[in-house]
């Protein structure tokens, strides 16, 4: 994986610390100790910082400052670069056009500093399910990336351009495209952190109608997902991954078994708020290909993911243990 650190351990930069992904992917790179890793965050999360001292290089720094995003990685010379940091999905929601300033501009501009690096570092990219168009199926990665929705479409520009560029540049690019999934660390502006907080008020929840089919994981599965491609030699000079549970279900369904399992009560109000404009009916991934290139599935039931979440964020609820 290019030059190494004295201590013989391959250097990472991982973008997107304080994310939900993000912060597995941290636990998960430091847990091995094999690696030195680099993680540029805008904001220093004092828990996160804490949990992980000693075991991660966090610098405070925003990834817009272009020269100093090129002098931190050439005096840092990475093996990989992870790119998980993202805008769109937690508040404060940025407007269309920011949007795709951070999700696209900013991702190439960090693709083309990473080609003038002595290092030759590998590119992993964390893109998304939503890059692709409905297709009332499981999608695979061949699949059409076409979507109006804002963050799906900032993604699907990223992947398609980084693919182009890696071709022209001969440069080894992975791009990871995970659906939906919850777990620790999970943002209080999502689904499942969302449930909780009303569980724990007593007050109600309003929810869409739930019909939607959708295909949830544990994080912490796609977090072993990205140190399984780190570990291992790619097969081709790019390559593309889909990371879920590969089963589809009605987001309702998925609810309330979750709930069930926790006996977790809560006064969850389907059909009494609107889907976010663009969601597609049907996103389910077909995940044969990151199974038989590199093994993987899914080991967590989204039910333990939610139960270590709620362990953080509402130990008051006392719910019931899931096997794993």
């Amino acid at each position: 994986m290019g030059q190494r650190s004295q201590a013989g351990r391959a250097k990472i930069w991982d973008t997107g610390g304080n994310g939900t992904l993000g912060y597995n992917i941290l636990f998960r790179l430091a847990r091995t100790g094999r690696f030195h890793i680099h993680a540029p965050v805008r904001n220093l999360n004092t828990g996160l910082i804490d949990a992980l001292a000693g075991s991660v290089d966090f610098i405070r720094h925003d990834l817009n400052d272009f020269a100093a995003t090129e002098a931190m990685l050439k005096s840092t010379q990475p093996d990989a670069i992870i790119h998980c940091a993202a805008s769109g999905l937690r508040p404060p929601k940025a407007s269309w056009f920011e949007l795709m300033a951070f999700n696209v501009t900013l991702t190439l501009r960090l693709f083309q500093m990473s080609c003038f690096l002595a290092s030759g570092p590998r590119f992993i990219y964390i893109s998304s399910g939503l890059v692709y168009r409905n297709q009332g199926r499981p999608l695979a990665e061949d699949d059409p990336m076409d979507t109006l929705h804002p963050y799906g479409a900032s993604k699907a520009a990223s992947d398609s351009l980084l693919q182009a560029a890696a071709a022209e540049f001969n440069r080894k690019l992975t791009i990871l495209r995970p659906f939906a999934f919850s777990g620790p660390h999970d943002a209080p502006s999502r689904l499942f952190p969302l449930i909780l907080a009303a569980a724990v008020a007593g007050k109600p929840l309003a929810l869409t109608h739930g019909t939607q089919i959708r295909d949830y994981c544990a994080v912490d599965d796609i977090a072993r997902a990205v140190l399984q491609v780190i570990e291992r030699e790619p097969d081709a000079l790019i390559e593309t991954f889909n990371l879920g549970s590969g089963t589809g279900l009605k987001l309702r369904v998925i609810i309330e078994t979750v709930c069930q399992a926790l006996g977790l009560k809560a006064d969850l109000r389907f059909g009494e708020h609107q889907p976010p404009p663009y969601e597609p009916d049907h996103l389910v991934a077909d995940i044969a290909k990151a199974r038989a290139a590199f093994g993987w599935a899914p080991r967590t039931s989204l039910a333990r993911a939610v139960w270590e979440l709620a362990g953080e964020i509402a130990p008051s609820l006392r719910l019931r243990r899931p096997e794993a």
